[in-house]
């Protein structure tokens, strides 16, 4: 079950949560809810999705997360999971199968360690902001990531197969051709192969939306009244 449309402030509460599934609280265009969204793909998980006004919030929800955000994971006993990184790997323990985080606890380390320096990334383009100093960065980051994937020899971060660091990075590449960023990969060919190749995979298939879908929200976001069923 996937109600599209989101939630808001007045609105009844869903019914609990069914057994054998588990439940996503979203927005349809939030990357970090995306992460979630990308890791219950890739693993199969069985599912459903909530989506939430993010600036008029039901209060049912503020009762389930204090913080008012997404992604938060709710599970058939009421146990409730938030905060990106957090819910992704709750999941891939949870649902052991089709791991996402190497076993090995140096690997499992370096993820998180990668993590904590793409979590530094601008994150796009704001009104006023000088764009050659935001690009200049970015190709900076770039240029790390790209020596990173060239010294390892590996298709993907961590390995040949995609694990869970590429899954936590990928929201954010999706969005460059929307801030029209997509240039800054120009000296990082390994990086951009490697956007190519997760282009590809099916769970980001299933999670994307359209360049022009992308714009037309972000565009009202920008002018202060976000859409959230936008394109619906």
């Amino acid at each position: 079950m996937s109600t599209e449309k989101c939630f808001a402030k007045g609105s009844a509460a869903p019914g609990p949560v069914p057994n054998g599934s588990i439940r996503l609280y979203n927005m349809r265009f939030c990357p970090f809810a995306q992460r979630a969204k990308l890791v219950l793909n890739a693993k199969g998980i069985k599912h459903e999705t909530i989506n939430i006004n993010l600036k008029d919030k039901p209060e049912w929800f503020l009762e389930k997360n204090p913080l008012g955000l997404v992604p938060t994971l709710e599970t058939p006993a009421g146990e409730v999971i938030y905060e990106s990184p957090i819910t992704c790997d709750y999941l891939d323990e949870v649902y052991p199968e089709k791991k996402l985080l190497p076993s090995s606890a140096f690997a499992k380390a370096q993820q998180k360690m990668m993590l904590e320096h793409f979590s530094k990334i601008p994150a796009g383009r704001n009104n006023g902001e000088d764009v050659s100093g935001l690009e200049a960065e970015l190709k900076e980051k770039f240029n790390q990531f790209n020596k990173d994937l060239v010294e390892r020899k590996t298709k993907f971060f961590g390995g040949d197969t995609i694990t869970m660091i590429n899954y936590m990075m990928w929201p954010f590449f999706e969005r460059l051709e929307v801030f029209e960023l997509q240039h800054c990969l120009g000296d990082a060919p390994e990086l951009k192969k490697w956007t190519e190749c997760m282009s590809e995979d099916p769970a980001v298939k299933a999670t994307r939306h359209s360049v022009d879908t992308y714009k037309g929200f972000y565009k009202t976001y920008v002018e202060g009244n976000p859409n959230y069923d936008h394109g619906l």
